[in-house]
């Protein structure tokens, strides 16, 4: 009987002990299913937050794309990975301090995640995906979340369950603080309207506020996510400047070029900005520049809008000022012109005009200005010891860089720069120089002292 109960025993558990087992293989089986099922981080990345936000036409989906010159980076699914990785960007505050677009194990260096973190200030330029709706708080925690495991192209690395959180990155727009009127003034594009799937240029000519001469050695600009740029501009001749306070559209509600707006655009120096509407602008010490009582500036912002529904546009500039007493040298104006070229229809051709100062000078910032046949414009050192050396490249002829010197060029007199521009002619026509889109032209802007 003892035996027999013995039997019964082992046998029990030997069934219950291969239940278990047949228990846990089926375990581990599913977890093996649902491990293969589960999507690459990377690919819900690229499939579901880049391919719907980022590589749509316009903006990262191919070298045809307008901006692309501009910023080099496609963001389709073939190349979307190898051209993120450690791959140095073109923006040129993100260069000065090292950052790349995607560094691995780093997203506080990582200018991808700097492009999309709308609760960030960023000091890279516009908000991205630019014009469209912020992504998800989701989605940036989920980008977040695979450069901090390494941002690898294979492996399911990050829970999915951070994509559920739907809400939109947000941030009030709260405008800067206007300087007392012992530190300076402000002026600024009152908020206007970008109505859906359209992008806007405007510009407004400000009289300053100052009543007798004051000397700027610090500005400081902000603006509204998707301002593509902020530049700053004063008048060549001030005859005929356009009408004070009144907002000025550069293209028609057909989307045609507004003439009168764009041929004031001919009558502009350059004082400051850029594609960075959300910067600060030092000139160097005992260094500023001269803005006599109530004198016309030109404030020009230009805005993209994606979305099904209205955008706000709204930017602000504060021009810092010191006592005259503390400035050694007077930043002037750059404004050298080449008004006498042609390009033959059908045809790409490359202009170089040689630019001389009478005196030594000092060159602190550099900027171009061509129209939409230009493809790339240089400027090189002439003379000296650094004679030929590219100190500047454009090739976005809508939105040129700015180029604040960290380094700046010294000339002597009978010295100077050295413009050096590409154009394709694609029109049937010779285009020479002239104050419409449908001409060109060939300007260097910039400061010196």
């Amino acid at each position: 009987m003892k035996y027999f109960e013995t039997a019964i025993i082992l046998t029990a558990m030997m069934i219950v002990s291969f239940s278990m087992e047949s228990c846990t293989k089926n375990t581990n089986e599913a977890d093996v299913v649902i491990n293969t099922s589960t999507k690459d981080t990377w690919t819900i990345i690229k499939d579901n937050i880049l391919t719907p936000s980022c590589a749509t036409s316009g903006c990262h989906a191919s070298t045809s794309d307008a901006t692309y010159a501009q910023h080099n980076l496609l963001l389709t699914s073939a190349t979307a990975y190898d051209n993120l990785l450690n791959i140095i960007s073109k923006n040129t505050a993100a260069k000065a301090v090292g950052l790349v677009r995607v560094k691995p194990g780093d997203y506080p260096n990582s200018l991808l995640f700097q492009k999309i973190d709308c609760q960030i200030t960023s000091q890279y330029g516009a908000l991205m995906p630019l014009g469209g709706p912020n992504l998800t708080l989701g989605q940036i925690e989920f980008i977040k979340q695979w450069i901090i495991k390494g941002a690898p192209k294979t492996g399911s690395v990050v829970d999915e369950s951070i994509l559920t959180n739907k809400a939109v990155c947000s941030q009030t727009f709260v405008p800067m603080q206007a300087p007392s009127a012992a530190e300076g003034f402000q002026l600024a594009i009152n908020a206007f309207t970008v109505s859906p799937n359209t992008e806007r240029e405007v510009f407004m000519n400000r009289n300053t506020p100052n009543t007798s001469t004051v000397y700027v050695n610090k500005i400081t600009m902000q603006g509204r996510p998707n301002s593509h740029h902020f530049v700053l501009y004063g008048f060549q001749s001030t005859t005929l400047l356009p009408p004070v306070n009144t907002l000025r559209d550069l293209y028609n509600s057909d989307a045609s070029v507004n003439i009168i707006t764009f041929a004031q655009m001919q009558n502009h120096i350059f004082l400051g900005g850029g594609t960075d509407v959300n910067t600060t602008y030092t000139f160097p010490a005992g260094v500023a520049l001269k803005v006599p009582p109530a004198t016309a500036l030109d404030l020009n912002a230009h805005y993209f809008n994606k979305q099904a529904t209205n955008l706000t546009g709204e930017n602000y500039i504060n021009l810092y000022t010191v006592s005259q007493s503390n400035v050694v040298k007077e930043a002037q104006s750059i404004n050298f012109a080449n008004y006498n070229f042609s390009i033959p229809a059908n045809s790409r051709k490359t202009i170089t005009t040689d630019y001389t100062f009478t005196k030594a000078v000092t060159v602190i910032t550099l900027t171009s200005h061509f129209h939409k046949l230009g493809e790339k414009f240089q400027i090189k050192i002439l003379g000296g010891t650094r004679n030929g050396e590219v100190v500047y490249e454009n090739t976005d002829w809508e939105h040129p860089i700015v180029i604040n010197l960290a380094t700046p060029i010294l000339l002597k007199a009978g010295e100077g720069l050295t413009s050096v521009v590409t154009y394709n002619n694609t029109t049937n026509k010779t285009v020479n120089f002239g104050l419409t889109s449908e001409d060109e032209m060939n300007i260097i802007f910039g400061y010196y002292y």
